[in-house]
């Protein structure tokens, strides 16, 4: 059962409309896919590196190294009908001691037969960080999303494991003009001590795999999960939720932050052949 105080309804914060927003737009043009416009905006940088595949890709990065307290950021994406993009951040997010809180919104509209896959790498806050972000996405009718949205323990080198002030994170995705999710996930200490509360896990995370042109990648996720084994003290625990007939959800919850990661990249296996590349291999990274 779902518990209130961690995952609950969130509206839009209304202070974000008025930050002026960066822009991504991607567009089919012959067999590839381009970058038409990438306006960015404030302390959100955006990079659009050449690859070998019929995809386009791009990937944000901050000038500060990451969100400093006060910062509001915004970014709005277009996949025109039958385009392929891939978005990601050029390291992991780092939120720093923030008393007046960081905020970030991504939003994107996602055409026909067009393919988003966002996979930025890990969150990550510091002690004293308050941290919220809100991402929604609008897929046409034939199109398809895979996002992945993780956050980390932070620098447990440092004894900050687990010690921001507050995390949430919003995730909205509509299908067709259909509801597919509509949730934020809290993370509060006034909940009860966070180290306590998430034990030995230092990565939590999200998949989310919508659009029926994914079916097959769907179903050969859900076999993996179901047939991994699941002990008392099992390093990772995973688990799948259909929602709909056209998309699933699947949570993780990893005691190392590296077998996390590297678990999502093999759900993601079947990415590279969409993309006609492999942008993790050039991180030593491959999807396997």
């Amino acid at each position: 059962m779902r518990n209130p105080r961690l995952i609950e309804e969130h509206a839009p914060d209304e202070a974000l409309f008025q930050v002026p927003s960066a822009r991504l737009v991607f567009e089919r043009v012959g067999p590839r896919t381009v970058v038409r416009s990438a306006l960015p905006m404030g302390p959100l940088r955006l990079l659009t590196p050449k690859n070998h595949g019929h995809g386009a890709w791009a990937y944000t990065s901050s000038l500060g190294g990451g969100f400093v307290d006060g910062d509001a950021v915004r970014l709005e994406m277009r996949v025109e009908r039958g385009a392929t993009a891939f978005v990601s951040t050029q390291g992991a997010t780092r939120v720093y001691r923030s008393p007046r809180g960081c905020t970030s919104e991504t939003r994107a509209e996602v055409g026909a037969s067009a393919l988003l896959a966002l996979v930025p790498d890990p969150t990550a806050c510091f002690a004293g960080a308050r941290f919220r972000s809100r991402c929604e996405m609008d897929l046409a009718s034939g199109a398809s999303l895979v996002l992945v949205d993780a956050l980390s323990a932070g620098r447990s080198h440092r004894n900050e494991r687990w010690a921001f002030d507050r995390y949430s994170s919003g995730l909205r995705v509509t299908l067709g003009g259909g509801l597919i999710v509509d949730e934020t996930v809290v993370l509060d200490p006034a909940h009860g001590p966070l180290a306590e509360r998430l034990g030995r896990f230092d990565l939590l995370a999200t998949l989310l795999l919508a659009g029926s042109p994914l079916a097959a990648a769907r179903e050969e996720i859900s076999r993996r999960i179901e047939a991994t084994p699941l002990g008392v003290r099992s390093e990772l625990v995973e688990s799948k939720s259909r929602l709909g007939p056209d998309a699933t959800l699947v949570r993780i919850a990893a005691v190392s932050v590296e077998a996390g990661l590297a678990r999502i990249r093999s759900h993601l296996r079947f990415l590279p052949a969409l993309l006609g590349d492999d942008p993790f291999s050039r991180r030593g990274m491959p999807c396997t």
